[in-house]
């Protein structure tokens, strides 16, 4: 049985979480917490509190061996973008994207 945890419309590029949901996709719950916690990043961040939602989730389900659950799928899709206007030479204008993220971890 999976359990998993979704981060809907995070305000962060996929592209810088996307190297984050490699590095745990496969490993071990326990493992995969270590790795992110010692990144400095803020895709880690957002990387680990998504993870642990889903131990809570596992929990609250009852799961039987917490300790040997593995991240099985973390991926990260993009998300809607806001559109804005950044003023160019010769008033001209060029259209700046704040990209937005679906960040979902699934353990089993």
């Amino acid at each position: 049985m999976a359990y998993e945890a979704k981060y809907r419309f995070a305000r962060i590029s996929p592209r810088k979480v996307r190297p984050f949901a490699d590095l745990i996709r496969g490993k071990s719950a326990d493992e995969a917490l270590d790795i992110l916690r010692y990144h400095p990043n803020r895709g880690a961040r957002i990387l680990e509190k998504v993870l642990k939602s889903a131990l809570a989730n596992a929990e609250d389900r009852r799961a039987h061996n917490l300790g040997r659950l593995l991240v099985i799928d973390a991926r990260v899709d993009g998300g809607p973008m806001f559109k804005r206007l950044r003023p160019k030479a010769r008033g001209m204008a060029s259209i700046i994207k704040k990209r937005m993220s679906h960040i979902s971890v699934a353990l089993e």
